[in-house]
């Protein structure tokens, strides 16, 4: 018998994953636009992202909806306890579309549209990795409500983790050009993917080696029998994987650096199941705790296995059809 519990947990974190993968590059862009310099470069940066950018986000509603829907209990656990990190994470989606689309129109005000497409995408970036530290940390519940203080998610380890996805998200970005763009903004976005590189992966150890002592559960799940025959490759895998990449931003095929800095994050990822499973909030509350009613699932269940390849249909041919290079005037 299937457990539809495991089924919309599996779609939410694959709805989780597809966001990080496919927001989190023209974020990474948005992080590192300063840097570009202005004229060709940034409109060349941005052409690159626009015919993808605004339907990178529906990930992001899925999983924020589908938790609602199908993880009721944890949705009314994690939204107080994370209203300050995630409102801002709203409010800074909502500037960068804003500039995103007023720097072409307003041309007058452009220098102002740059800096809101920028600060924007760092707040953000920060919130998203801020949400995801406190997760980890463990959230204060008291019976079936959260149960702390106003301020519980702003801890070293919450901004550590913010810090992180900052230089992995820009590091998204880069390679992103590294694939899409020629001449100088190409060969910048090479330099800057090799002083991000290796920050990447000096923030993935550091968070790494901390998480296992915040919560009994995840030094069980890395540190002791059997969990640590999992554990113990991933350091090895990271390092071959950055390596690779390393090695790949100076030479081979455009597309290559991109796809192994989304290895490096679906490792990560990886890292992160194995600490967490099978709760939906760490050390707290279980997939199966937190569930809606079975008939409430399968009722969600037909409306997803109707939508989730719709939008994976039309997301895969606009990745198609914009699969070439861009300049300044579009893809080509």
């Amino acid at each position: 018998m299937i457990d539809l519990t495991i089924v919309w947990a599996g779609i939410i974190a694959f709805a989780v994953a597809a966001y990080v993968v496919m927001d989190g590059f023209d974020l990474g862009i948005g992080i590192l636009f300063p840097s570009f310099p202005v004229g060709r470069d940034r409109d060349m940066a941005m052409n690159s992202i626009a015919p993808v950018w605004d339907g990178n986000e529906t990930w992001l509603v899925l999983g924020g909806g589908g938790l609602m829907a199908a993880f009721p209990l944890a949705y009314a656990i994690v939204l107080p306890a994370l209203y300050a990190p995630l409102i801002a994470m709203l409010l800074g989606l909502v500037f960068r579309g804003v500039a995103f689309e007023f720097r072409w129109r307003d041309p007058g005000h452009r220098r102002f549209w740059d800096f809101s497409f920028c600060g924007g995408s760092i707040v953000a970036t920060l919130a998203q990795g801020i949400t995801l530290g406190a997760l980890l940390q463990g959230i204060t519940i008291d019976g079936r409500a959260y149960a702390g203080g106003w301020w519980e998610w702003l801890t070293p380890f919450s901004l550590l983790t913010g810090f992180s996805l900052l230089v992995g998200y820009a590091l998204l970005g880069a390679s992103w050009l590294i694939w899409k763009t020629e001449g100088t903004l190409q060969a910048q976005a090479r330099r800057t993917s090799r002083l991000l590189l290796p920050a990447l992966l000096i923030v993935i150890g550091l968070v790494s080696a901390w998480t296992p002592f915040l919560e009994a559960q995840y030094y069980q799940r890395w540190f002791e029998w059997p969990g640590i025959l999992a554990s113990a490759q991933m350091p090895l895998l990271v390092a071959i994987v950055g390596f690779l990449a390393w090695r790949a931003v100076g030479t081979g095929r455009d597309w290559m650096p991109f796809l192994l800095v989304l290895l490096l994050f679906g490792l990560s990822m990886v890292g992160l199941a194995i600490s967490i499973w099978p709760n939906v909030i760490p050390g707290r509350v279980s997939i199966w705790e937190a569930a809606a009613p079975e008939r409430s699932q399968i009722f969600m269940l037909i409306g997803a296995g109707v939508l989730v390849p719709v939008i994976l249909g039309y997301t895969i041919w606009a990745y198609w059809v914009f699969r070439g290079k861009v300049d300044e005037t579009g893809y080509h």
